[in-house]
């Protein structure tokens, strides 16, 4: 490895080595590594000289290239330490023969847009981190990529980038927060959001919600809980995209940047063996990510992203899929938020592995799926050293056997008031029954002003439309809303319901992705205020009181909204999302088969 990329020149040992591990792919043929296209033959002298002019040297040259997509960014504590974590990938991949070649892509942070009309950017931000990771690794024809992510979005967004590219690839996660300490308890930026709406309602003072502010971050690292980061990247183990037990290590600690050599490492091995993502990832690969979703109480952003991954990699996969498995797979994790537990917890419990283990072994996992090793879960599972099932001893984590709760937490309601689908994760009790007056709101906004200022009843059903793919666009988060219901003292006995998405730290009857959306003329767009709506967990319905006739006379007398951006990334993002339903895609030959 050249002088810029870290390693000492004048170690003739290291360079013995190196020579070494290069050697490995001196005999591929030209086709095999791609990155030939623009470091062989005399035609090249050009390309290599822009690359010597970087450090990099002859044996470089002849090895590898490994782009290394980075998206760490000062604006969020989920990845502020990222070049760090790819710092020790390109170590890895240095050292066993690879050349590495960092770059950057963009990131939104979820929890400081959150609320605001910057929250549309989130989900645009998945598909334009997979957009810019697959332009550079197809222009600069890399051998094969990690794929560092931080928050949310980055996390599909990076996996998204290696199915499309089809290269040799590993996920690496950058790691969570740990906890911060308030009141002699554990907290994360949920009970922050939580204590405004408690702040607001007067059961918390201005001093105590300072004190938890300023404490509930302590630093680097993704949202604590089983939220929407700690979700993917526990699911990219599930899916064989990430090794076992690369998800848990807290963003700060040593194991973590272990595991992002082991990346690095393990980049190169996937290259020499020709393992790219089409050979790992199949229908029951998914199952699998479903089955751990719903067993770990994951969030419902999960849905929508594994249905995008799984239109990427072309197996066929629907909403339905997720009931039907969250009927057979019992929750047995009880973390935040529906519990107290932080992915910390877990890691010190032997991490995702051993949720995982105990699926498998009531034969609701698929213990034969391959992995981005080269071998499959089961044969991972026997190689990690676990604690003994029966010598775990945590509070959060239930048996098969003897679960939290009999299903899973992820439920798809279905009814006159979303034909295509709604998700809710139930984070309380499965038999939830609510039926109660709509109260209407065009935008996120609306909907704050209206529970902070105190008017909400409890029986309300809060319906916040127009924030779909489409119509945001961008499908905002709702944290703030829905934390704000519960701070006030109502997580059991208010529903609220968007076309729009909840964060995965929200806890409570909170329905979204409910499809069509308001702005494609779905029910939810021609529901009015005082409409009886039904929220029936067992029977999994989403329902108004109307009839048939009804919908048809308002749906004749609607009209398609404004759209709300007549320029830049927004109105691009407007016209190009399809449905939640179907994982919110722009690609239109992702989704054309099942629309025909």
């Amino acid at each position: 490895m050249s002088q810029q990329q870290g390693e000492d020149p004048s170690s003739a040992e290291a360079d013995t080595q190196r020579r070494d591990d290069a050697d490995r792919f001196a005999g591929r043929k030209d086709e095999d590594l791609r990155s030939r296209d623009v470091t062989e033959g005399a035609d090249k002298a050009p390309h290599r000289s822009m690359f010597r002019a970087m450090g990099f040297d002859d044996t470089d040259l002849s090895s590898p290239l490994v782009g290394v997509a980075n998206p760490a960014a000062d604006i969020t504590p989920c990845n502020v330490h990222l070049d760090d974590v790819a710092d020790a990938a390109v170590d890895g991949i240095g050292a066993t023969g690879g050349m590495p070649i960092e770059f950057g892509t963009i990131t939104i942070s979820d929890a400081i847009s959150m609320g605001t009309e910057g929250m549309k950017a989130s989900l645009i931000s998945r598909e334009i981190i997979a957009d810019s990771v697959e332009l550079v690794s197809f222009g600069e024809r890399m051998d094969g990529l990690v794929t560092v992510a931080g928050c949310d979005k980055n996390l599909p967004g990076m996996m998204m980038a290696a199915i499309r590219t089809d290269l040799p690839s590993v996920f690496l996660y950058g790691g969570s927060i740990m906890p911060g300490q308030h009141d002699g308890r554990d907290v994360t930026i949920v009970q922050v959001f939580e204590g405004v709406g408690a702040y607001a309602q007067g059961d918390m003072d201005a001093d105590e919600l300072d004190d938890l502010e300023r404490n509930a971050c302590p630093g680097a690292g993704s949202c604590g809980g089983m939220f929407t980061a700690n979700t993917m990247a526990s699911l990219s183990e599930a899916l064989g995209l990430a090794p076992l037990g690369s998800a848990s290590a807290p963003a700060e600690d040593e194991e973590r940047y272990a595991v992002a050599e082991r990346a690095g490492d393990l980049a190169l091995d996937c290259i020499e063996n020709d393992r790219r993502p089409s050979d790992i990832l199949t229908r029951k690969s998914f199952e699998n990510a479903i089955a751990l979703q719903t067993a770990i109480g994951g969030s419902t952003n999960g849905v929508l992203h594994l249905l995008a991954l799984a239109a990427e990699a072309g197996v066929d996969l629907d909403i339905e899929d997720f009931d039907e498995i969250s009927r057979r797979t019992p929750k047995i994790a009880d973390m935040q938020p529906g519990g107290q537990s932080v992915m910390n917890d877990l890691h010190e419990i032997g991490g995702v592995p051993v949720v995982i283990r105990r699926l498998l072994e009531a034969g609701l996992f698929h213990g034969d799926q391959l992995t981005v090793t080269g071998r499959t879960i089961a044969e991972e599972l026997d190689r990690l050293d676990l604690p003994d099932d029966d010598a775990i001893d945590a509070d959060f984590l239930y048996t098969v056997d003897e679960p939290k709760q009999p299903e899973g937490a992820i439920k798809i309601l279905q009814g006159n008031l979303a034909p295509e689908g709604a998700v809710l994760k139930a984070t309380g009790q499965d038999e939830f029954y609510h039926q109660g007056p709509a109260r209407i709101f065009e935008t996120e906004e609306d909907a704050m002003e209206y529970v902070q200022t105190g008017e909400i009843d409890s029986g309300d059903v809060i319906v916040i439309r127009n924030e779909g793919p489409t119509g945001g666009p961008g499908m905002r988060e709702m944290l703030g809303v829905t934390a704000a219901v519960v701070g006030a003292g109502h997580e059991d006995d208010v529903a609220l319901l968007t076309d729009g998405r909840f964060s995965g730290g929200t806890r409570g009857p909170m329905i979204g992705h409910v499809a069509p959306e308001a702005a494609q003329g779905g029910p939810i767009g021609l529901i009015e205020d005082g409409d009886e709506v039904t929220v029936d967990i067992p029977e999994r319905e989403l329902s108004v009181d109307l009839s048939v006739d009804e919908l048809d006379r308002r749906r004749e007398e609607w009209e398609p909204p404004e759209p709300p951006y007549s320029g830049g990334v927004l109105a691009k993002y407007h016209r190009d999302f399809a449905s939640a339903s179907l994982g919110a895609v722009t690609n239109p030959g992702l989704t054309s088969d099942r629309d025909e």
